[in-house]
């Protein structure tokens, strides 16, 4: 798992997963990649009874069994095909992340999108997509962990070195969880200064509208325009952090197909 982003001096660049260089620009941050190789900073994760857990693991002679179990991994794929494809559905079709006029084309029948009644989304505060992150993101934990488990207790019958692999997956697993939560858990609270930010922005455009015309400031289209837009981009960190969670079930699935 990759820290959240910093804000650091200009001009600089990022190459890494999709949902740092994602939270790096809807939070308006520059960031840089970290000088330290990848083994240095999770070293930095792990107290010392982690550190003494995965030695004792990598010392470990493989475990000895009767026979490998064959297997092509292929329902295992299927299995990990259908979770992404449930979760990243439950992404798209909550009902929180729907665009204005999905939420509201009932309310108003034929009439055009212009004439829906927009006070709700005027309305609308952070609470409530932070609410919808956090129990899309508590079923991502939950249904990804339960498989990543499936898929240890497949490799542990497939042979010895797999075996291991499987004892190993399931230590770093226990020894990054709680610095993986909060890192994680650090994003509701990132998307909500960009809430603020779309939120001020559109108010500002809206009462320099206003001067400009002499007129009252035309609050009808605006709140669904800069709300639809920040429902798409919590959609989009969703579907990344989804990418950064499934990165050790993908590892798991590659090690069983192989044999």
């Amino acid at each position: 798992m990759v820290p959240p982003p910093q804000r650091t001096s200009p001009r600089t660049s990022l190459s890494g997963p999709a949902l740092v260089r994602l939270l790096a620009r809807l939070g308006e941050a520059e960031v840089q990649a970290s000088p330290q190789p990848l083994a240095d900073r999770l070293s930095q994760w792990l107290g010392w009874t982690d550190a003494i857990a995965l030695s004792t693991v990598l010392a470990a002679p493989a475990p000895a069994m009767a026979g490998g179990a064959r297997t092509s991994g292929e329902d295992e794929a299927q299995r990990c095909l259908s979770l992404r494809s449930t979760l990243s559905k439950a992404i798209a079709l909550d009902g929180v992340l729907a665009p204005a006029k999905a939420r509201h084309g009932r309310a108003y029948g034929h009439a055009g999108a212009s004439q829906a009644p927009q006070s709700d989304e005027a309305d609308t505060d952070y609470a409530v997509f932070r609410q919808c992150y956090v129990v899309l993101q508590q079923k991502m934990e939950t249904d990804i962990g339960d498989l990543r488990g499936r898929l240890r207790s497949r490799l542990a019958a497939v042979s010895p070195a797999m075996a291991k692999l499987a004892t190993l997956d399931a230590t770093m697993e226990r020894s990054l969880a709680v610095r993986e939560r909060s890192l994680l858990g650090t994003i509701p609270g990132l998307l909500g200064a960009h809430f603020e930010r779309l939120r001020k922005a559109a108010r500002e455009a809206a009462a320099h509208e206003a001067a400009a015309n002499e007129a009252p400031a035309a609050a009808d289209d605006a709140p669904s325009a800069w709300l639809d837009a920040f429902r798409k981009d919590v959609q989009s960190v969703l579907l990344a952090e989804l990418d950064v969670r499934f990165q050790p079930v993908e590892g798991l699935l590659a090690a069983l197909r192989a044999h």
